[in-house]
């Protein structure tokens, strides 16, 4: 049985764009320091996307001869786009981690990448009585960027970002540019708090818990809480029970591995409490926290 756990994202203006796979030319391909690696490409014809969409990238550029070893794509989240004199720029931060991003960590200018996308349902998009906290961790970072870009008018929202190390932090300069709240926390302490970011988020719903939260006007509705998440699966699982015991909704952006991106390898199966599976490349990746069965997640 395949589960349906979560509605389509109703983002203002989102018409939903069907993916398109080609060949994008590498514009930028460079570390920034520490473990990431921020690869800009060049995408004839994309769509756009909505917040916590991914793609499917070839494991490093395209040869005059195909290569069949690693035959797979790998599924990145897109970070995020911009227009760069008259071109689509799509832009993915990874870290090198096996042998694909190895490969795609020596791309270079001018060379081509294949790349299938947008694919995913997206994070859904918050009400306007709605404060939300995103917490990210690791590769999860990337993730969450556009979600953080699109809330950046509103004054509730607060970003929570985590890593083993300040090597490991993506894109803090980015996050501080969009003018948030933002609170670091290393398990090393090397940058912001020593810990978890699942403890920046305790303390986040302390602090929510006593605060007033009445809208102004007689009429309007009381402020209410929702938590984004994405990240290593241990992190989203206790953001979720965190928020399960504050009696917060919770939303994750699961990061299974995947094979194909459309559903037809059966790879990045999720199980669910109310039993059988979804599939994260089509049903996600963004779920209610509350639908996953995380004991017998992967």
């Amino acid at each position: 049985m395949w589960g349906e756990p979560v509605s389509e994202a109703s983002w203002p203006g989102s018409k939903g764009s069907d993916p398109i796979r080609v060949d994008a030319e590498v514009i930028r391909n460079a570390a920034e320091g520490g473990a990431c690696i921020r690869l800009a490409l060049e995408v004839p014809g994309w769509p756009g996307f909505e917040p916590g969409q991914f793609a499917m990238l070839s494991p490093g550029p395209r040869a005059a001869a195909a290569r069949s070893d690693p035959l797979l794509p790998r599924p990145m989240a897109v970070f995020r786009t911009r227009v760069e004199n008259g071109r689509s720029v799509v832009e993915i931060l990874y870290k090198v981690v096996g042998r694909g991003t190895a490969l795609l960590s020596e791309a270079m200018p001018g060379q081509r990448v294949g790349i299938v996308g947008p694919l995913g349902r997206a994070f859904p998009a918050p009400g306007p009585q709605e404060r939300v906290i995103v917490v990210a961790g690791g590769t999860g970072i990337a993730s969450v960027f556009e979600l953080c870009a699109r809330l950046a008018r509103s004054q509730h929202v607060e970003v929570l970002l985590g890593a083993r190390n300040a090597a490991d932090l993506m894109a803090v300069r980015d996050f501080e540019a969009l003018d948030l709240p933002i609170s670091i926390a290393t398990d090393d302490g090397s940058n912001g708090q020593v810990g978890l970011v699942t403890d920046l988020l305790e303390a986040a719903l302390e602090r929510f818990g006593t605060e007033d939260h009445s809208a102004p006007g007689p009429d309007a509705a009381p402020m209410r809480l929702r938590v984004f998440s994405c990240g290593p699966t241990a992190m989203m699982r206790r953001c979720a029970q965190i928020a399960t015991e504050a009696g917060v909704p919770c939303v994750v952006a699961l990061e299974n591995a995947m094979a194909c991106g459309f559903g037809v390898c059966l790879g990045c199966a999720a199980p669910l409490k109310r039993g059988g599976y979804a599939l994260v490349c089509r049903e996600g990746p963004a779920f209610d926290a509350g639908a996953i069965d995380w004991e017998r997640m992967p």
